[in-house]
This record gives structure tokens, C-alpha cells and sequence, in this order.
């Protein structure tokens, strides 16, 4: 039950607001923001399906590892900021939205990337299934506020938040990052 709401809270979410010939002055190559998490999959078909049913050209930048190998496998056309840095829609996923529309995100480990996504997006479309509405944030999504800290300010971040709010910040690895690690061999024998 909860993946067909996925799939119905994704499908609506491109069909209402993902208006690609008509919401916006529609020219090809429009670029759009693809999130992460589970919901966004299927986002990411409907895309696919509607792009190859009229005809679309569109661009597509990924927010995570995850979001590129969806564009990829869905035969979309991958980008980035550095050759799109305006965005005309952010489609994304939560862990959690409250009645003001306040979003816990961040729970997938990608939360700089897919901020920084959004924020370059002229439009930013937020797909989220029953579950994960709640009247104040915190109801549904128990474990915490996810924050993403680089490594070298980890120590004095975690202070900060202890010293200004109270309990503690329990440091999680993300785990599913594919990040590129060279292994370059070095002319005669440096290292």
C-alpha cells in the first residue's frame, strides 16, 4: 500500500505541477532538478514516460549518486550546474512535512546536494505520500534533524548544537555516497 501511494503522490506530483509545454514559456532542453529517496523513482519514470509520450527534450541535474543513475537508466539527459546553473523545477522528496509545509529532509544523506539543487530551481515541487505528513515536525520522523557537517567541522558543529539546544548529536555515516576515489600511478615511482 504505501509503495502504490508513492507511485500515485509521484505520478500527480509530475502530471499537476511538472506543467513541461505549458506552466512555463516552454522551450526545449528545460532543466529540472531530480532529489533522492524512494518516492523520487517514481517521479523519475513518470518523466521518462511523459518526455518519450510528447515528444520533450529535457535536461536533467541529480541531487545524489542515486538521482544521476535514475536519469541514466530512464534514457534522460544528465547535466550539471556548472553547464545549467538555473534550474526551471526542483522536484524532490521529504521525510517529513508539517501543515505550514515545513520539510524534514536530509534523512538519505543528501541533503547539501539536494539544497543547493533547490535553491537554483525557479520552482520547487515537494512529493510526499501520506506518511509523511504530520501537523508539527518531529511526529513521523524520529530520528533527529538530519545536518550535514563537512568532516573538519564536525567537532565544533556538534558543540555548537549542544551548547544552543541541549542533548546531544549523534554522528551518522552516509553510507550510500558513490564518490569518485582516483588511483593514479605516479611517474617513476612517486607517491
Amino acid at each position: 500500500m504505501a509503495e502504490e501511494a508513492k507511485r500515485l503522490a509521484a505520478c500527480a506530483a509530475v502530471d499537476k505541477h511538472v506543467q513541461l509545454s505549458s506552466l512555463f514559456d516552454f522551450q526545449d532542453n528545460q532543466v529540472l532538478g531530480i532529489g533522492s529517496g524512494s518516492t523520487i523513482v517514481h517521479a523519475v519514470h513518470r518523466l521518462a514516460e511523459r518526455v518519450k509520450q510528447e515528444n520533450l527534450t529535457i535536461v536533467c541535474i541529480p541531487t545524489s549518486f542515486q538521482a544521476r543513475q535514475l536519469i541514466l537508466q530512464n534514457g534522460l539527459t544528465l547535466s550539471d550546474l556548472d553547464r545549467h546553473p538555473e534550474l526551471d523545477v526542483a522536484i524532490d522528496g521529504a521525510d517529513e512535512v508539517d501543515s505550514d509545509l515545513n520539510l524534514i529532509k536530509g534523512g538519505g544523506g543528501c541533503l547539501t546536494q539536494e539544497k543547493i539543487v533547490a535553491g537554483y530551481a525557479k520552482c520547487f515541487i515537494v512529493i510526499a505520500d501520506y506518511r509523511k505528513k504530520s501537523e508539527n515536525l518531529g511526529e513521523q520522523w524520529k530520528k533527529g534533524i538530519p545536518i550535514e557537517v563537512i568532516p573538519m567541522a564536525y567537532v565544533p558543529v556538534t558543540r555548537a548544537l549542544t551548547k544552543n539546544f541541549g542533548g546531544a548529536a549523534e554522528l551518522r555515516m552516509a553510507v550510500s555516497k558513490a564518490v569518485s576515489v582516483p588511483d593514479p600511478s605516479m611517474p617513476n615511482g612517486a607517491t
